[in-house]
């Protein structure tokens, strides 16, 4: 350990990518992290398009790290013709190459200039396994943290063509100690970094050997090494998701990870209203901007029941909502046969929002700028649209 390792203080690189409900949990673990720990020095590296964190990032002394990729690459323009089907491939990969190498970068201006320490660690959520590799490659320690259980399984025959192509590394993570890593880590979260979308830049471009736990020269299973199985929080609660034994020895279900109340303001009026107000937490009541009036009534109407939130997030600009109207004719059918009343978040999809202003033209007097800020009420005033 050199003389500048011995001065600067230990790392903790937060590096999580997705759309807010992949992002925001862990941003809030940083934070907490470095209100907890202020021997460390933290960084949240996530997508440019999160930038709105790093106000309340910087007051907890954390360091934003912007990636310019955007959190979902929209599909929705690609359908159809086997050439558009090719252009959005080689549009992906060329992303994804930019996205890794600003992710190599990052990690570099942080841990390439000088020694680890012990302290030092990278944890990574389940859309950012660059931070495996990138981990092993700077000699850091990886944990990864996820709100939700891990989104994706291995196709049904992976561990039979694992066990078929890698018979020796398969060998080393099956005769593994309950403690270290194992076939268990493998089969529950990490085999995607088996594939050869991950094997090709690990080598290509990391000089990394293709697989996590073989040597970059023979090929062969580290028998000399290792390594304990990697910690996996998991931010829910027991109660409401079983752990079964099959999963990985050091799991960890930490309960819910709540966001700061700042943090949960869309709007920066009805925040600045709110501090205003009642500072601290002693609220009796919620008052918001001009913007917010219309859907605060909806929210507190007294004579209806409460209403039925449907948030979108990212399954528009995912390309999965192919017909916006077929989808508000739909909760036109549910709301006719029911009591029920809703608040749909558009999440700002276009197509959605058009539907949207469509249906609103035909009943009455639109105002498109009126929409945009303030939301606005369908199929007699039980459903009210907000386009965020």
């Amino acid at each position: 350990m050199g003389p500048e390792t011995e001065n600067r203080k230990p790392v903790a690189l937060f590096m999580a990518f997705g759309t807010k409900g992949d992002i925001y949990p862990i941003s809030a673990i940083a934070a907490a992290f470095a209100s907890d720990q202020k021997q460390y020095r933290v960084v949240l590296v996530t997508h440019s398009a999160h930038q709105n964190l790093s106000s309340h990032l910087e007051e907890r002394h954390v360091m934003f790290l912007g990636i310019n990729s955007p959190p979902v690459l929209s599909v929705c323009e690609n359908y159809g013709s086997g050439s558009q089907e090719l252009a959005f491939s080689q549009q992906k990969m060329i992303a994804t190459r930019e996205h890794r190498q600003e992710c190599y970068s990052a990690v570099e201006g942080i841990f390439g200039h000088d020694s680890t320490m012990e302290g030092d660690f990278i944890l990574i959520n389940f859309f950012a396994l660059e931070g495996w590799s990138l981990a092993e490659l700077f000699h850091v320690r990886c944990v990864v943290a996820a709100p939700y259980v891990v989104p994706y399984s291995a196709p049904s025959s992976f561990e039979s063509q694992f066990r078929r192509e890698h018979p020796l590394l398969y060998k080393y993570l099956q005769e593994a100690d309950s403690n270290q890593v194992s076939w268990k880590d493998v089969a529950h979260w990490m085999w995607p970094l088996y594939t050869e979308n991950w094997g090709l830049w690990r080598s290509d471009v990391l000089y990394l050997s293709p697989f996590p736990f073989t040597d970059p020269v023979t090929g062969l299973p580290t028998w000399h090494d290792r390594p304990p199985s990697p910690p996996l929080l998991y931010g829910f609660s027991k109660d409401i998701v079983e752990c079964p034994d099959y999963w990985p020895s050091n799991v960890h279900v930490c309960g819910f990870w709540f966001l700061p109340t700042e943090w949960q303001f869309s709007c920066k009026k009805c925040q600045e209203i709110s501090e205003l107000s009642y500072p601290g937490d002693l609220r009796t009541k919620d008052e918001v901007c001009s913007a917010h009036v219309k859907l605060q009534c909806f929210l507190i109407n007294p004579a209806s029941t409460p209403p039925i939130f449907i948030g979108l997030s990212s399954i528009g600009s995912m390309g999965f909502l192919r017909n916006p109207q077929t989808f508000l004719q739909v909760i036109q059918t549910v709301l006719e046969i029911t009591n029920y009343r809703f608040i749909l978040f558009t999440a700002g999809y276009e197509p959605l929002d058009e539907a949207v202003q469509v249906i609103a033209s035909e009943s009455s007097h639109l105002d498109k700028r009126q929409y945009l800020e303030e939301g606005i009420c369908l199929f007699d005033s039980r459903l009210f649209c907000f386009p965020k």
